[in-house]
């Protein structure tokens, strides 16, 4: 059957729906993109201008990295995203591989019980977490950021909830083969987890790129401090005056995790989709 008119209608009016939300969804970045080209004196106009008045180049962004060790911040930031997206990545393939392929008694309660701990708010365990840390000497080191992200109950449960996909016939053959169990974690598992392990990577980069309670509590030299402290003791230290040099900081700040998703964007939705919710 053909398309009425009413379709076409429909499906412009859907399309349309659709820009508008793009829009606002798209508005706070291009406002931080354009006010990072602009001089201070445009930012506080009234009423306020999106576009520039008049184009400042790239001075906001010189001032970034001259005035503030933003390239520290930066490195840091890399070092505690990379190695705990890393770890989570293998601690949580590893434990949703054992809670999807084998059997062993008590495998429910336990699983149960990692569950349990995703309802329990960091509020709550920050400051055991804190005496823990410094009891191992580990305040104001990268460290302290580190170690206790490497296993995610979250992680654990959407791998698991992934891998029960996996047919077991195909674990079965390979451990008639004589394949190890890490030989099939490695070579099977792995390789047909990317869908959900690349989705994992993604929340797990842009949470420890973005976080700031934590680092704070621990982090007290500025050669330690993470991007988010870093941008927050800019803006404490110059003033709120200064927009134009806050927004391009938050500008290249937000590349990495852009990259990431645009990297693992392909697999990201079927990561997703295919987990499921069975228990």
């Amino acid at each position: 059957m053909g398309r009425t008119g009413k379709d076409y209608v429909y499906t412009l009016l859907k399309l349309l729906l659709c820009a508008f939300l793009c829009l606002i969804m798209l508005f706070p970045f291009l406002w931080m993109v354009f006010t990072s080209f602009k001089h201070n004196w445009d930012v506080v106009q009234f009423p306020p201008r999106i576009l520039p008045q008049e184009f400042a180049g790239f001075v906001a962004y010189e001032k970034v990295f001259t005035e503030i060790p933003f390239f520290t911040f930066f490195k840091n930031s890399g070092i505690t995203a990379v190695f705990v997206t890393l770890g989570t990545l293998f601690t949580s393939s590893l434990g949703g591989y054992v809670f999807a392929k084998f059997e062993f008694r008590g495998k429910r309660a336990l699983f149960l019980m990692i569950l349990a701990t995703m309802m329990i708010p960091f509020d709550v365990i920050c400051i055991p977490l804190y005496l823990l840390v410094r009891q191992m000497g580990l305040l104001n080191n990268l460290a302290a950021l580190i170690l206790p992200g490497l296993v995610s109950a979250y992680g654990i449960f959407l791998c698991r909830q992934f891998m029960g996909g996996i047919p077991g016939a195909l674990v079965d053959a390979s451990r008639i083969d004589g394949c190890s169990e890490f030989g099939i974690y490695f070579k099977i598992i792995l390789p047909l987890s990317v869908p959900v392990l690349s989705a994992l990577a993604i929340f797990t980069f842009m949470a420890n790129w973005d976080s700031f309670l934590w680092p704070l509590i621990v982090l007290d030299d500025v050669s330690q401090k993470t991007l988010p402290l870093g941008m927050s003791m800019f803006r404490q230290t110059f003033g709120m005056a200064r927009w134009n040099v806050i927004m391009a900081g938050a500008v290249v700040s937000i590349l990495p995790v852009m990259a990431v998703f645009l990297a693992a964007q392909k697999n990201f939705i079927e990561g997703i989709t295919l987990s499921g919710m069975k228990m």
